[in-house]
């Protein structure tokens, strides 16, 4: 990491400088000799009582003390590499949270506020896509409240890791004790390589029959669940019948919105997996979606969730962003987590 010329480091960073993505370096003298320099890249979310704070493309924020800077420095935003469909976080966040319907919402300001009885964060949080309209503090006790009187703990939504997603909110949201409970990836690729593959048994329905629900393995599967299941602008659900009075071999379900298909549930039997059912039940789904004029497809998985990434990245499926549930001070852990598409029972958020 260059610094600058003629061999000398340059602290070239200031508190003005919050805000923006910097680069800095840092020494360790208590570190091993090879390790005494350390770099760290991502926006500068605070610089308090001679501490830095910088939140990396992961989410992941790192305090820094001045008095270990040895050089820093501000740097344009990373240039943006996709090989699959080009499409920004306002578009995708929309698409995904059509996808996942909430039974009630609400606004405050620019922040949607989703509930469903606690069936997936995704429907059981804030959305917060631009000013709420108050002092965060204020907005942060209205969402509270506004959960409180539901049952169901505050949760907020946030992502990081392109243009437009909110590093700087997540700082704020740890720096007052909200827990970052859940991190997960949304992933995007071109839809037609998915429809391709071979797509042998696969039933496809407009509803989650008994078979279909005997396979998902989520807690809380009341009315409310099947609403939010069943929820979205063209929702299909693809099964793979097991053996006779056995649940399904595998499941999955898609959500066809404009160019977007968006894949969810992916559920493989244990004893059946590795056999190609996964990719066979998002081929199928996928050929649906293409009939319906979509073209792109996105889903979201878990970062340790490694199967169903390798599957995806197979698929011509790329990571666009991070995305993070933040919990309230206070409050028992929350929502299932819900339907993500993966190779076996290991759901994103």
């Amino acid at each position: 990491m260059e610094f600058s010329g003629g061999g000398r480091f340059e602290v070239r960073i200031t508190a003005a400088d919050v805000g923006k993505r910097v680069s800095v370096r840092r020494w360790d003298e208590h570190a091993a000799e090879s390790e005494k320099f350390t770099d760290t890249v991502g926006l500068l979310t605070s610089w308090d009582d001679g501490v830095l704070l910088i939140t990396r493309r992961d989410g992941e924020s790192v305090r820094i003390e001045e008095s270990s800077l040895v050089a820093a420095k501000v740097v344009p935003a990373a240039p943006v590499r996709r090989r699959g469909p080009a499409a920004s976080y306002g578009e995708l966040v929309r698409i995904a949270g059509r996808a996942w319907q909430p039974v009630e919402q609400d606004r405050l300001g620019a922040w949607e506020l989703r509930a469903a009885s606690g069936f997936t964060r995704r429907a059981n949080s804030v959305l917060p896509l631009g000013d709420p309209g108050l002092p965060l503090d204020e907005a942060l006790a209205v969402v509270r409240r506004w959960y409180a009187a539901r049952g169901l703990p505050a949760y907020v939504q946030t992502a990081t890791g392109t243009e437009g997603t909110q590093e700087s909110l997540c700082a704020q949201l740890a720096a007052r004790g909200w827990t970052r409970e859940v991190t997960a990836e949304l992933w995007t690729g071109p839809l037609a390589p998915v429809a391709d593959r071979e797509a042998p048994g696969v039933v496809l329905s407009r509803t989650a029959e008994a078979a279909w629900l005997a396979r998902y393995q989520r807690k809380g599967m009341g009315e409310v669940a099947l609403k939010v299941l069943s929820g979205g602008p063209s929702v299909w659900f693809a099964t793979v019948p097991g053996a006779p009075g056995a649940p399904p071999a595998a499941i999955g379900r898609c959500v066809v919105d404009g160019r977007w298909a968006g894949f969810a549930a992916v559920e493989v039997a244990p004893a059946r997996r590795r056999r190609g059912l996964a990719s066979a039940v998002m081929a199928a789904l996928a050929r649906q979606a293409l009939e319906e004029g979509a073209s792109a497809a996105w889903l979201q998985v878990e970062t340790d969730n490694e199967g169903a990434r390798v599957l995806y990245t197979k698929l011509g499926f790329r990571a666009h962003h991070a995305y993070h549930h933040y919990r309230e001070p206070d409050s028992p852990r929350g929502p299932d987590a819900g339907g993500a598409a993966a190779a076996g029972p290991a759901p994103a958020a």
